[in-house]
């Protein structure tokens, strides 16, 4: 059994999906920015993910329409080696992905309260009121 990063809070109302020592760089090693355009080996493995998911939900009878992703996480794999030389260097560093996604909630409207509660009056205003009142 594979052990992943995070629970999800609801178990029945979650799916999950996870590669090992995938084919494809590991992204975003030291800085964070944006990037001009996408790399597409990334992406391609990403959908492939999410359709594993997607397999998984209707597995669960989840509604694969309403699913959200709520962690995706990527981790280094080891690197493989093999003999190379300089003029063709094997230049391969491997990812873990793992990723949950999660059914949303249907959220309805709160229901419009006709009586408006009565704010909590402090004890000290209370004996003001009666001091004024008494006068």
């Amino acid at each position: 059994m594979v052990r992943y990063s995070l629970d999800p809070e609801n178990p029945t109302k979650s799916c999950k999906s996870r590669g090992s020592n995938l084919r494809v760089h590991f992204k975003a090693k030291q800085w964070g920015w944006t990037q001009s355009r996408w790399p597409k080996k990334s992406a391609e493995f990403l959908l492939y993910m999410l359709k594993n998911a997607e397999s998984n939900a209707e597995l669960k009878d989840l509604d694969v329409d309403s699913l959200v992703i709520e962690h995706i996480q990527v981790n280094k794999a080891p690197k493989t080696y093999r003999g190379h030389g300089r003029i063709n260097p094997y230049l391969s560093s491997p990812c873990h992905i793992e990723m949950i996604l999660t059914e949303k909630e249907q959220i309805f409207p709160k229901p419009e309260e006709e009586v408006a509660q009565k704010k909590k009056i402090s004890q000290k205003k209370l004996k003001k009121q009666k001091l004024m009142a008494w006068e």
